[in-house]
């Protein structure tokens, strides 16, 4: 048993001495190789000439290039201004729109309203809607109703269309259908 450990101690310190000679060769190959590639001669090239500038061409006598007599012309038509701000126009836009409410129902949002009831007949539809308080409302086509604006659209007997009516990001004016529907049906 005591000469294996004896064994064991005997071999660890040959093995770090190969690893310890392995890095040295190592670090002294590269230290070399770089001292190598440091050794050669640098290359200096000389400055060209500068090229003339295009109107110095023309008032010196000589032809100027058919592509430098070139100009761009930008259009701005159709497109984006970039340095106008989007959201500065958005807020005009909401301040323009903004108005009184009418009536009750435009002060209502949709989400508080509840269909109830549809009437259809020969003289039109006519449909119900309960607020959160209770209290019912007659609507027709043609009503504004909601917050935002909406206008109901149309009255089937099923449901109630409301088209209400937004701006996008880019100002452009869009509408979204807003359809509620008989609770019996859903």
């Amino acid at each position: 048993m005591q000469s294996l450990i004896d064994l064991k101690v005997k071999r660890m310190p040959l093995n770090t001495l190969k690893s310890s000679c392995l890095l040295i060769v190592v670090f002294w190959l590269a230290a070399s190789s770089v001292a190598a590639a440091t050794s050669e001669d640098v290359i200096y090239k000389p400055n060209q000439p500068l090229k003339p500038i295009a109107g110095q061409q023309a008032a010196a006598g000589q032809p100027a290039n058919a592509a430098a007599e070139k100009k761009y012309v930008y259009d701005p038509s159709g497109k984006t201004d970039p340095f106008k701000s989007f959201i500065a126009e958005q807020e005009e836009m909401a301040e323009k729109q903004k108005r009184k409410p009418r009536t009750y129902l435009e002060t209502l949002d949709l989400s508080q309203l509840e269909l109830i009831a549809i009437i259809t007949g020969p003289a039109g539809n006519y449909a119900m809607v309960r607020d959160s308080k209770g209290v019912g409302h007659v609507i027709v086509k043609g009503t504004s109703i909601g917050t935002n604006g909406g206008v109901v659209e149309r009255i089937t007997d099923r449901e109630v269309v409301i088209r209400e009516e937004y701006r996008d990001f880019k100002g452009a004016t869009k509408f979204k259908d807003v359809t509620k529907k008989l609770p019996s049906l859903m």
